[in-house]
């Protein structure tokens, strides 16, 4: 069995599920198993069915209205017959939805959040499968919240793996193409869960640690995973080869790769993953698997821009010590501050940050209380990851370097743009 996972950019509108097709003809389809996510921007959108559900807007009718009509208009571009089974098919989907949103009792947020955004997978699996049909392809749609069950962490819900495996073993069938939707689950109850961030790659892992799959292939727009980010480096280049280490290594520093608990259940059976395009689905795109580290071995680049800089030093020249720090990242969890380097010496402490939730103002007032507090606001956080000396002097060129920190395999520098 081989696991494709199709992201929304890939069957965005009419056009991307005919290409799902071509893909499917051009590398094969038998034994295989889809896992898609919703169409587009659909999340997007149901997100905002959501906030108008809790505000009680008077826009909450035309914000479902929206997602209506843009999953209407990629049938009927698919379809020329309105009579085609598949019409009725995505009505039951919305009149499930707006059922919902009529007699749901439940205050709870993270609930309604994931009873709600299920439909956009649900949707985008319905009107693929008929297309696989009406072009001749014969399809298993698979509801995977029967298969996928977890707990009630509605959001980021943990997989019960063994009830899981159980279903996934008897449910799926060899010898077919199988279709089902990335991201969702269901608790002890039957309600619907979500697996939480890239929680469609993290379906696709459970499936193939499961079935004992021969592969997982996620399809993107890109040839594979590149050593940087061509937006900001011009002679990026494609990595043939990353180990699973090397992946989780890189991910962690901010690589938009796999995210690491995606690579878990694939590296304990050593099922290798690969990132190929669905563009030029005959590419060999990107082995994420057993073996060397990097091939071709060069540094890898990675960029967090936005980033804010902190230096604390103790107001009476005391040491900053374990008890000061500890305080210190206590502050950081209570407001949600991300920590992504960390340097200290015996009376200051420098950290670059991420201030997602916009706390710091709150925070930088606690903290002022008991240290000397000086900022960067706007900096760039590199990490270079098999890094050399011209790698480094390609991301200090023309930029004030305001830290930088080096160990065996990894550099990180702390930049501010001139001006």
């Amino acid at each position: 069995m081989r696991v494709f996972k199709f992201g929304g950019a890939s069957v965005k509108d009419a056009e991307g599920i005919k290409n799902v097709h071509h893909v499917l003809k051009t590398v094969g389809y038998e034994d295989v198993l889809l896992v898609v996510s919703a169409m587009g921007k659909t999340t997007n959108a149901l997100e905002e069915v959501i906030k108008n559900y809790f505000d009680k807007s008077a826009e909450l009718n035309s914000s479902v209205q929206e997602v209506k009509k843009y999953h209407n208009q990629i049938v009927l571009d698919l379809f020329e017959d309105e009579s085609h089974p598949v019409f009725e098919a995505v009505n039951a989907q919305f009149a499930d939805l707006e059922y919902f949103l009529a007699h749901n009792k439940s205050p709870n947020y993270n609930f309604v959040y994931d009873q709600i955004v299920s439909f956009g997978e649900l949707i985008s699996t319905t009107i693929l499968s008929h297309f696989m049909s009406f072009m001749g392809i014969e399809t298993q749609w698979v509801d995977v919240r029967n298969l996928v069950k977890t707990n009630s962490n509605y959001r980021d819900a943990e997989v019960d793996w063994d009830q899981t495996k159980k279903n996934i073993t008897k449910t799926i069938k060899s010898k077919s193409l199988n279709i089902t939707q990335g991201f969702l689950g269901s608790d002890e109850n039957n309600f619907t869960t979500t697996l939480g961030r890239e929680g469609s790659d993290y379906t696709a892992a459970i499936f193939a640690y499961c079935l004992n799959a021969e592969s997982v292939t996620i399809w993107k727009d890109v040839p594979g995973v590149m050593n940087a980010d061509p937006r900001y480096f011009e002679n990026a280049s494609l990595l043939n080869q990353i180990s699973y280490r090397e992946a989780i290594e890189l991910a962690f520093y901010g690589a938009t790769v796999i995210h690491p608990k995606t690579l878990q259940p694939l590296q304990k059976k050593e099922i290798p993953l690969f990132v190929k395009s669905f563009v030029n689905p005959l590419l060999k795109g990107t082995a994420v698997a057993k073996g060397p580290d990097l091939e071709p071995k060069m540094p890898c680049f990675i960029v967090k821009r936005n980033q804010l800089m902190i230096s604390l030093s103790s107001i009476d020249f005391s040491f900053i010590m374990e008890e000061n720090i500890s305080e210190i990242f206590a502050l950081f969890h209570k407001y949600k501050i991300k920590v992504n380097l960390i340097q200290n010496s015996a009376i200051s402490f420098s950290v670059c940050v991420e201030d997602k939730f916009g706390n710091f103002g709150e925070l930088n007032a606690k903290l002022s209380k008991k240290f000397k507090v000086e900022f960067n606001e706007d900096v760039t956080l590199y990490t270079i990851r098999h890094f050399n000396d011209q790698a480094a002097k390609l991301v200090e060129e023309n930029k004030i370097v305001l830290l930088k920190q080096v160990s065996r395999e990894t550099m990180q520098i702390i930049t501010k743009e001139t001006l």
